[in-house]
């Protein structure tokens, strides 16, 4: 059931007269179409303020990270010349104990030399003692 060429020419003119007849379905389609484009411009404005919110928002973040990254490295850097500053008192403790040592050496070196005197002299005076006693003894 196919349709002639008359039919479809009725059927376009029957549909322009209804159209004609109430030209406000045709302009209530602009009108829509005109409010939607309308509305789509707002909201693309909108997300194109919003994207240059984040943008700025992103911006400050890198900043301040910035920011933290700098006052961190400082905060290193002192805390690196507190353990130099550490380092080098515990090195003149070592040289003082090192110097503390070399006391103790010489001291005990001077014990030895004076305990060595007293042995020798403790045998000497034994000798002595014991050498006078028997003289005295074949004397009397």
């Amino acid at each position: 059931m196919a349709l002639a060429q008359d039919d479809l020419q009725q059927i376009q003119q029957l549909i322009d007269q209804s159209l004609a007849v109430r030209p406000e379905l045709n302009s209530s389609n602009v009108r829509y179409e005109l409010d939607i484009r309308e509305r789509i411009v707002r909201v693309e404005e909108e997300l194109k303020h919003q994207r240059e919110l984040m943008m700025q928002g992103f911006e400050n973040s890198n900043k301040r990270f910035e920011e933290m990254r700098a006052d961190m490295n400082k905060r290193f850097e002192q805390v690196d010349k507190r353990f130099e500053q550490v380092d080098k008192r515990f090195e003149q403790v070592d040289k003082r104990f090192e110097q503390v040592d070399k006391r103790f050496e010489q001291i005990d070196k001077h014990l030895t030399i004076i305990t060595n005197r007293i042995d020798r002299f403790m045998f000497w005076s034994l000798g002595l003692t014991i050498s006078a006693v028997i003289a005295i003894v074949k004397l009397t």
